[in-house]
């Protein structure tokens, strides 16, 4: 009888140890794309430790050396998703952002300023290069090879409609031998970096690089002296006592960032080591110190913040500053980190006029892309439609300015398109100097700005990922793709928010356009690494309102 017990006693044991381990499968299984990201964060941040604050110790290089005038120094200040309703001289933005106001009303902004893409890294590189990337094969943005994977499981427990395509991609696709690391701007290309070094320039960079990781593709491989570069995408923290966080479980990518992300930085090279207090801020400390460093000399700063970009963190204290009139927590998060991008243009302003230099420094302000949709903040880039990662308005129409007074009037608006593209002639044109390359896409801007030429300094724009391109000439814009095959076509001249698609109304526009931007890729090469997914951007509305299949949508390749 005893042995019968004993029996039973141990089945329930074994049937209570299966049913326990069947659960932890079971919630592993349901669960599974959130053990992905947080085993690849673990892995990530043990492969790659991150040490305590080291200072930084900007290079003095002496006084110039050179005849006559001393050329401009040329300072870049680059933001992160920054919509074109972020700064308030555009009128309705969250904030006021009295410091980027000041910069427009003493300098030339732009009505008509666009970013080379929609997407972060291909606008670098045509920023830095006055050259379309699809002409270098940098043709999509370089991600991980888990990125992919990670949002296939994802997809399956999203409640989304997001119809993603995940391209098959096997060791033979163009391009996939090269790691993650080595997905970047090309060393063969040369950047505005190398053309003002080789001007006697004192070349700096300040934050976000996103053009490539290893060593022959860092920032002083491709031109710059010093760099300050951005390890990882942390503002701060997630659990540091000056901080306030908005996760948005709405957006996937966000679940990824919070778990993978650090906070870190390096030094011309050095180990990573953690930043001295809130990113956006420490960046400018940092971009500060190097104005002071080289102030006897001219030198070319590239400034390049996170911000705006998420995971969405803010500061106590900007967050207690921007009051709580907002329609919801993240968007109060989000003002707080415009706060900060505005403190950081006026406190490199005041640098500047402190040593005396501001006059003869030519300071371009402008945004990678639009405003993105994952934050779920509908108005960023009002009036226009679309986001980062569409070639609608709201993802390439951004701000920008440009300010120098010993040559440019202050307070004057220029309405012709001008382009990211523009900034490195525009630039090497300021230091009298001219491209090495033979061929530059951007245009020498400062003729136009000065009454020495008149009308568009362009007749087109381009862009292109994939089978998605656009194209903008003398006021009409066409939209093309492959996946779904389709055609718009916006007067933007009268139409600028591109809400009527006239497309079936011109028949010979698109055969036009169509010509000239088969004529575009033509000249084009080959990407130099594949993508492999379609992701759905949403036209009008973000992941936080309710989407359905019958709302607007375009492919993004990835």
């Amino acid at each position: 009888m005893e042995k019968i017990k004993n029996m039973s006693r141990r089945a329930r044991i074994l049937a209570l140890t299966v049913l326990v381990l069947s659960s932890m499968l079971l919630v592993g299984y349901v669960n599974r794309a959130a053990l992905i990201i947080s085993f690849v964060g673990f892995a990530q941040k043990a492969a790659y430790p991150v040490g305590p604050n080291r200072p930084v110790n900007w290079q003095n290089a002496g006084a110039w050396q050179g005849e006559g005038k001393r050329p401009p120094n040329i300072v870049v200040i680059l933001t992160d998703d920054m919509g074109f309703n972020d700064v308030s001289y555009h009128g309705e933005g969250l904030i006021e952002t009295p410091h980027i106001d000041r910069l427009a009303d003493e300098g030339v902004q732009f009505a008509n300023g666009y970013a080379g893409s929609a997407v972060c890294s291909t606008s670098r590189a045509m920023l830095l290069t006055g050259r379309y990337s699809t002409r270098f094969g940098f043709e999509f943005t370089p991600t991980p090879d888990s990125f992919a994977p990670i949002l296939q499981q994802l997809m399956q427990t999203d409640p989304m409609p997001r119809q993603m395509e995940f391209l098959a991609l096997d060791e033979n696709s163009l391009g996939s031998e090269l790691t993650f690391w080595q997905r970047g701007l090309p060393i063969e290309e040369v950047t505005l970096a190398e053309e003002l070094r080789a001007k006697g320039y004192r070349t700096l960079h300040v934050g976000k690089w996103h053009l490539g990781r290893v060593d022959e593709l860092l920032p002083r491989a491709q031109g710059f002296d010093e760099s300050l570069l951005m390890s990882s995408g942390l503002y701060l923290p997630i659990d540091d006592p000056n901080v306030v966080n908005a996760r948005n479980e709405f957006a996937v990518m966000d679940k990824v960032q919070w778990e993978v992300l650090d906070y870190a930085t390096s030094f011309n090279g050095g180990p990573r080591f953690r930043p001295d207090g809130y990113l956006t801020d420490y960046f400018t400390d940092e971009a500060v110190k190097a104005i002071a460093a080289n102030k006897e000399q001219p030198f070319f700063l590239y400034l390049a913040h996170w911000a705006p970009h998420t995971p969405l963190q803010a500061t106590k204290e900007d967050y207690a500053a921007v009051g709580d009139d907002f329609p919801d927590h993240r968007s109060r998060v989000y003002a707080g980190m415009l706060r900060a991008i505005d403190r950081s243009v006026g406190r490199v302003m005041a640098a500047l006029k402190e040593h005396g230099i501001d006059d003869n420094t030519l300071v371009i302000f402008t945004s990678d892309n639009g405003g993105a949709n994952y934050i779920g903040m509908p108005d960023i880039n009002k009036p226009y439609r679309g986001w980062k990662l569409s070639f609608f308005e709201g993802g390439t129409h951004v701000p920008f300015i440009m300010r120098w007074p010993e040559q440019l009037t202050p307070g004057t608006t220029f309405e012709h398109p001008i382009s990211h593209l523009d900034i490195m002639p525009t630039a090497l044109s300021a230091a009298q100097t001219e491209a090495q390359a033979a061929l530059i896409d951007g245009v020498d801007l400062l003729p136009y700005l000065t009454g020495k030429k008149r009308g568009a300094p362009r007749d087109t724009l381009v862009w292109r990922s994939g089978q998605y391109q656009a194209i903008l000439s003398k006021g009409w814009k066409m939209h093309r793709s492959e996946r779904p095959e389709q055609t718009r076509l916006y007067d933007v001249t009268q139409d600028p928010t591109e809400q009527n698609d006239v497309s079936a109304k011109y028949p010979q526009k698109i055969a036009e356009l169509s010509a000239l931007l088969d004529s575009h890729n033509s000249a084009q090469a080959p990407p130099k690494w594949p993508n492999g997914v379609l992701m759905p951007i949403w036209v009008d509305k973000t992941p936080a309102d309710h989407v359905t299949l019958e709302d607007d949508y375009i492919l993004w390749p990835n």
